[in-house]
């Protein structure tokens, strides 16, 4: 072992990714969460690129494969439900719209709990409260009252996270409202759906529904979106959530209404705005940042989840490699990963536009496809993987 401890702010993709990857390193890791315990369901999320080959690194392929949602593709439906376009998850070698690694969200943070529960400290039930640094570590409070000290504080907690505001300055300084909101949760499968998505989308409006399988025959998950220039409802208020989705859904067709219909009983409900978060720099001082919390991509870009996973690779890898010094290793991290985030950011801001309500006549300019391309490359490969040779790695890489 290093000596080197660190504690993770966030028990979801990010947080349990980077202890896989900082305890093969050699460090000390306790990971808090403030809710009491893994929260299940979720949405659907996906591995595409070089997010597969951190996975087969990390030798979980084969269990998160087991783990995945089995979907076979995705329809775009009329209002009356005839099929407009289809894609296959073997499109773009199980790389496209829909990748053949998709797995609810709830499922692969209990896989990554699962793989690292024996050797990292989970502190379920808590948060930190406090944080104060000096040249040689950082003193840590956590709500609780425990008090204990640590190398490196790292903050993969969401969107909203805590800690960057508690580090970094207020939410409203980094955080990019991209005018829609996204929301989801699951459902009776009273709809007929087995291994494909389905997709309704109100180019009028700009609203959308879509129902996608998750693995279990009996229910599905419900997936709605609605444009809104601002967004000012609490991320914890879910009564008031529900309200606004009811209001701003109605009207619209398809399976719409009976999706609604079950609102008041679904047992995983979220909503959000769909947002990026946009900030000059992922550390300060001893103190990083790491997945949504430093550079949040939005749902729009279907890459948060390559983001996290990749992110924590990264991170263990550059820190370790710079012998712990937070200085060297959060400078050569943030170089590596900074043109993978700003291309799924930019792809989620173009997906994002596309369903902005247009006020002009006319079929939308034509995309300059070579350059379109070359975007998503960057977006789903991202730069060339180092192997940290030389780094310590008590772990398989072999898959």
């Amino acid at each position: 072992m290093s000596g080197i401890r660190v504690v993770v702010a966030g028990a979801s993709i990010a947080g349990p990714a980077l202890a896989h990857w900082l305890q093969r390193r050699g460090a000390e890791v306790t990971v808090v969460e403030r809710a009491p315990g893994l929260r299940p369901g979720g949405q659907a999320v996906d591995a595409r690129g070089v997010t597969k080959e951190v996975i087969r690194r990390m030798g979980l392929d084969a269990t998160i494969r087991a783990a995945c949602t089995d979907t076979a593709g995705a329809y775009t439906v009329d209002v009356d439900g005839n099929v407009l376009e289809t894609f296959s998850a073997e499109d773009d070698g199980g790389d496209g719209f829909i990748s053949d690694i998709e797995i609810l969200r709830g499922d692969l943070a209990q896989v990554l709990y699962d793989d690292t529960r024996e050797g990292v400290e989970y502190l379920f039930g808590d948060r930190i409260a406090e944080v104060s640094q000096d040249a040689d570590g950082a003193d840590v409070v956590f709500a609780g009252g425990d008090r204990r000290r640590f190398d490196l504080v790292i903050g993969a907690d969401g969107l909203h996270s805590a800690l960057r505001a508690m580090v970094f300055g207020p939410r409203e300084r980094y955080i990019r409202h991209l005018g829609h909101v996204l929301a989801f949760y699951s459902v009776p499968n009273e709809f007929g759906i087995d291994r494909w998505l389905i997709d309704y989308q109100d180019k009028e409006s700009g609203r959308s529904a879509g129902l996608r399988p998750v693995g279990d025959p009996e229910r599905v998950m419900a997936m709605m979106s609605f444009p809104a220039a601002e967004f000012d409802v609490d991320h914890r208020d879910i009564e008031a959530q529900k309200n606004l989705l009811r209001e701003r859904m109605a009207g619209m067709g398809w399976s719409t209404p009976q999706i609604l219909a079950h609102l008041d009983d679904a047992p995983d409900f979220y909503l959000d705005q769909i947002a990026q978060v946009v900030m000059d720099g992922w550390s300060s001082g001893r103190v990083g940042l790491l997945g949504d919390a430093a550079f949040s991509s939005s749902p729009m870009s279907g890459q948060g989840t390559g983001l996290a996973l990749v992110g924590a690779y990264v991170l263990a890898g550059e820190l370790a490699a710079a012998d712990w010094d937070p200085k060297v290793g959060f400078a050569a991290y943030e170089a590596w990963m900074r043109p993978f985030v700003e291309a799924n950011q930019e792809i989620g801001r173009m997906h994002a536009a596309t369903r902005d309500v247009s006020e002009t006549d006319g079929p939308p300019p034509e995309p300059d496809m070579e350059a379109l391309m070359g975007l998503i490359d960057r977006a789903v490969n991202g730069p060339a993987l180092s192997d940290y040779a030389g780094v310590p790695d008590s772990g398989r890489q072999d898959g």
